[in-house]
């Protein structure tokens, strides 16, 4: 059961991420119902997500996610994805997964430089780095199976 939860967040951010391919654009809907998913996995106690956590998780991905919308050029969209993915992950899981997902938005970068691009979808990066945060050794797969 508690798997299912991060299963749903990765079809939710799939779905981010070809939006954002195709339109440069992120729905609303997509972020709410991220939102969504950790708020109920919190109440109904599943998939270790606490109440704290989806708040200051939640918080710290608002406040992180507008400095990179305000400062660094990312997009609304993806600002208020990163706040709901907080939400699920929690402020130390979020930490994690900006991490992997800084480093999938630098191969994006260099890309887009040897394409000579001057703007690309952010959202894959954001993907990569929950899906790299899922798989990685201290991550959600091993807090779930490894015991």
């Amino acid at each position: 059961m508690s798997s299912t939860v991060f299963i749903i967040a990765l079809m939710l951010l799939l779905v981010a991420t070809w939006w954002d391919l195709r339109t440069r654009e992120i729905p609303n809907w997509i972020s709410i119902a991220l939102l969504a998913v950790a708020i109920s996995a919190a109440l109904l106690e599943i998939a270790n997500v606490k109440l704290w956590m989806v708040f200051s998780g939640g918080l710290l991905g608002l406040v992180i996610g507008f400095a990179l919308f305000r400062f660094a050029k990312l997009g609304g969209g993806d600002a208020k994805l990163i706040a709901a993915i907080g939400a699920l992950l929690g402020p130390v899981g979020l930490l994690f997964m900006l991490f992997w997902m800084a480093l999938a938005g630098g191969v994006l970068a260099l890309i887009s430089l040897v394409r000579r691009q001057s703007d690309y979808a952010y959202v894959p990066a954001i993907t990569a780095g929950y899906i790299a945060y899922l798989v990685y050794p201290a991550g959600v797969v091993s807090r779930l199976f490894i015991r």
